[in-house]
């Protein structure tokens, strides 16, 4: 359910009130990171938007 939640921030491009910029993958909790790539591959066809490391293309 969490995950969901950040990945939908990540897409929709809102606004971290933390940092005042769009949420990004590197924001996400170290215990979310590889539920939120799952979501963000598979479900939102979105791989450009996830490190490598989990699975997707970004550098």
């Amino acid at each position: 359910m969490m995950a969901m939640l950040y990945a939908s921030k990540i897409c929709m491009e809102a606004e971290n009130p933390k940092t005042r910029k769009p949420w990004v993958f590197a924001d996400v909790p170290a215990k979310l990171c590889q539920q939120v790539a799952d979501i963000l591959v598979n479900e939102c066809g979105l791989p450009e938007l996830v490190p490598e490391e989990f699975g997707g293309t970004a550098a």
